[in-house]
């Protein structure tokens, strides 16, 4: 075993080995414009460049975990943004012994599973480094005899390089710090103790699933018995994405309908990112015996509250048009965190948080509010001018890029779209009708000109911010652009994972964990024992559980 690191002195990137990075501002401009660059790259040449493909050649094995009596295993995703909540998240995970607050103590996984989504905005080998490898690794820095193994799928941010980043570091089977890397594909298997296996499907930015692929779980389902139970785990929560799109779930039923159903099988539990919060929905399930449907997308990025979730969901879909599909089925929600309530009155943050977390915003508004205004002021007797005409329509192409994302073009979206228009054109009227009255438009040109953009533009800019913000809250009850008013929000903490135990008994019980409020005060370590985190917070981490443990299937040949 490699002697352990050097423990750093500080927390300088030089004795870190890595930048401690911020939180990304998802609605600055910059960003704004490169992740769309990215993604529409990713969405148009990701069918011909899917390396999923290509990795027919690499190691096809599923990998055994059920030597034990009983295994402790943690999931967590979303994580590499900010170093404040994902370094809070990835210290719990690497805790021997997680202490809640009520007492209760959580030994450490065996297993760390991540969802998917490990690196903010998209992928590359440095943003790897500085946004998750650094931190996990300073959070359990030394191998040990007892070392977690680590294995991840990856989700959409992960696809916008087209796998190349994810693959060199998450299949090569290095060890990050005390994590150890075992994987050879970007999907695998695990088996685990008394007939568990838990299944990690990768669906290519939600397209469909590879042939090789299926190959290689098509030869895993062999070893499966009718006693044979199995998790579920894609990179996204398809089930509560039916209401929009009813073929979003067809790649997760294709795959149980074709691979699990035939061997007898069962899914307590389907498990996902994706979606930055703690969410449960409970059913009977095609077999009466309790299937759950489970997100937790907690790990580190900015919190998607909960208000938007339906109080249920049927799956697949009636409206589903696949001529072969699973019989729908019911599920009820049972748990969230936050609940719907908080989250709601975490969404009037907004005002305040969003110019704050985006300045970039501010000023793109401002600007296009300035040049706006002045086409208006310049044309006074007659609105109606090439100038006017063209402010408005760039009005409206900016609201009809920031409401239709991503190929949602429902009615709904579409009259959002145009109706979020009104105010920032009427704000623009109002405006210039104040600017005429100042005195500060008597001045010549080009002054008045460099004034209006000087004096008025970042006054107008907050404004209209604060009406993207009021167009936000009032979306959201129509379940549109829930991400944007919570991406604006960029929230760091109501942080989540989970830790699975399966029983000596064959149960599998799953505890919530969550963070109420994440670290923002650290401090090195450099006199810890070898194995301890390198970076330490200055206050105590809390974590409690969202809700009590949840028994997702009872001892093995019981009833569910």
């Amino acid at each position: 075993m490699p002697a352990p690191a050097p423990r750093p002195r500080d927390l300088s990137p030089a004795e870190t080995g890595f930048v401690r990075q911020r939180p990304v501002p998802w609605l600055n401009p910059g960003l704004l414009a490169g992740t769309a660059i990215r993604v529409l790259l990713a969405y148009l040449f990701g069918g011909y460049l899917d390396k999923r493909e290509l990795q027919a050649a690499l190691p096809d094995r599923a990998y055994d975990h059920s030597a034990a009596d009983e295994l402790w295993f943690d999931y967590t995703a979303d994580v590499g943004d900010g170093f404040d909540a994902t370094y809070s998240v990835a210290s719990l995970l690497a805790r021997p012994e997680l202490m809640l607050d009520d007492g209760r103590l959580l030994p450490r996984g065996s297993l760390l599973v991540l969802g998917g989504d490990q690196v903010y905005p998209t992928a590359s080998s440095p943003a790897y480094e500085h946004r998750w490898k650094g931190p996990y690794r300073a959070a359990l820095p030394d191998l040990a005899a007892e070392t977690p193994s680590l294995y991840a799928l990856p989700g959409n941010h992960d696809w916008y390089d087209g796998l190349t980043a994810f693959l060199r570091l998450f299949a090569q089977g290095d060890a990050i710090g005390g994590w150890r890397t075992r994987q050879g594909r970007s999907y695998f298997a695990l088996e685990l103790p008394h007939g568990w296996w838990l299944f990690a499907v990768d669906i290519q930015l939600s397209s469909y699933i590879d042939e090789p692929q299926l190959d290689y779980f098509h030869r895993v389902a062999e070893r499966l018995t009718p006693e044979s139970r199995i998790i579920l785990a894609p990179a996204q929560p398809s089930w509560v994405k039916t209401h929009e799109r009813p073929d979003a779930y067809d790649s997760v039923d294709y795959f149980i309908r074709t691979i699990i159903e035939p061997t007898g099988a069962r899914v307590p539990l389907l498990l996902s990112g994706d979606m930055h919060h703690y969410a449960r929905y409970a059913g009977d399930g095609p077999d009466g015996r309790g299937r759950q449907l489970v997100t937790c997308g907690g790990g580190g990025a900015y919190l998607v509250g909960t208000d938007h979730l339906p109080a249920a969901v049927d799956v697949p879909p009636e409206e589903a048009i696949t001529r072969r599909r699973s019989t729908p089925q019911r599920y009820e929600l049972a748990a969230a965190y936050p609940t719907q309530r908080a989250s709601r009155r975490l969404g009037w943050q907004i005002f305040a948080r969003l110019p704050r977390r985006n300045p970039g915003f501010v000023g793109l508004l401002g600007l296009m509010q300035t040049l706006l205004m002045l086409a208006f002021v310049t044309s006074p007797d007659h609105l109606i001018t090439p100038a006017t005409v063209t402010g408005v329509a760039a009005v409206l192409a900016g609201t009809a890029v920031f409401t239709l994302v991503l190929g949602v073009r429902t009615r709904k979206h579409i009259a959002a779209a145009v109706l979020h228009a009104v105010p920032h054109v009427a704000l623009a009227l109002g405006g210039a009708a104040v600017w005429s009255a100042l005195p500060l438009d008597d001045v010549a040109n080009p002054w008045a000109t460099l004034l209006a953009f000087a004096v008025y533009g970042p006054v107008i800019g907050l404004l209209d911010t604060w009406v993207v913000g009021a167009y936000l809250l009032v979306a959201r009850y129509f379940d549109v652009n829930v991400n944007e008013l919570y991406a604006g929000l960029g929230i760091e903490d109501h942080k989540s994972f989970l830790r699975f135990h399966v029983g000596r008994d064959g149960s599998l019980t799953l505890y919530p964990v969550t963070v109420e409020r994440v670290a923002h005060a650290w401090r090195a370590d450099p006199g810890g024992a070898p194995g301890t985190p390198w970076i330490v917070p200055a206050e105590p981490l809390h974590a409690t559980l969202a809700e009590p443990p949840v028994l997702l299937d009872g001892p093995r040949g019981a009833a569910g």
